[in-house]
C-alpha cells in the first residue's frame, strides 16, 4: 500500500447514457459526496458540465480522474466528448486529471478480488465502502437497462486505480 496525504479530494466522475455519476473522496474509504446525475432532454452534455462545474466549484478537489476513452471503445460519441470535455475543464481549473482504461480497471480488479464484471466490481467496492452499499444495483437481467447508481460504482472503480496505483507521495 502507498502513502497518501491526508487532506487530498479525489472527484471520480463517470459520464454515462443518462448524464454522469460522480464520488469524490477524502481517501479511498471516506466518501465525502456522490450521486448520479440525470439530464433528459436536449444538451445534456451542455447541462452536464454545468453541474460538473458546479460540484468543481463547491468541493474543489486536488484530483479529477476520468475513464480514458478511445474512437474504438464502445461508448457514444456524444459521452466521449462529454468525457473529454470534462477533463479540459478539470484541467481549467488547475487540477490533476488522470485517466484509466476500462481494460485496466477490470485487470486489476480481477488480479486483486478475482472479479472482473461490472456486477462483482461494484460488489466488492459496497464491500469496502459501506456508506454506498445502500445504492449497490440489483444484478442486471439482460433485458433490463443499467441501473444509474451503477455509475456510482465506475466512478468508485476510477478512485480505487488511482488511490493503489499512483506513485508513493513524499508528503505525508
Amino acid at each position: 500500500m502507498t502513502a497518501h496525504r491526508g487532506n487530498e479530494l479525489v472527484l471520480a466522475i463517470y459520464p454515462q447514457s443518462s448524464g454522469f455519476a460522480y464520488v469524490l473522496f477524502k481517501g479511498w474509504d471516506a466518501p465525502v459526496d456522490f450521486g448520479a446525475y440525470e439530464v433528459r432532454g436536449g444538451k445534456k452534455n451542455v447541462r452536464c458540465l454545468k453541474r460538473v462545474e458546479t460540484l468543481l466549484a463547491l468541493h474543489s478537489p486536488d484530483v479529477l480522474v476520468l475513464q480514458r476513452m478511445s474512437k474504438s471503445d464502445n461508448r457514444a460519441p456524444r459521452i466521449q466528448q462529454l468525457n473529454r470535455n470534462i477533463a479540459e475543464l478539470g484541467e481549467a481549473y488547475d487540477l490533476a486529471v488522470h485517466t484509466y482504461r476500462r481494460a485496466e480497471l477490470r485487470e486489476s480488479f480481477a488480479r486483486h478480488f478475482d472479479a472482473a464484471t461490472k456486477q462483482r466490481i461494484a460488489e466488492i467496492i459496497a464491500q469496502q465502502i459501506p456508506a454506498l452499499s445502500l445504492y449497490l444495483p440489483p444484478k442486471r437481467k439482460r433485458w433490463m437497462s443499467e441501473n444509474a447508481h451503477m455509475g456510482i460504482f465506475e466512478a468508485a472503480a476510477l478512485a480505487w486505480m488511482y488511490f493503489h496505483n499512483r506513485p508513493q507521495s513524499a508528503e505525508l
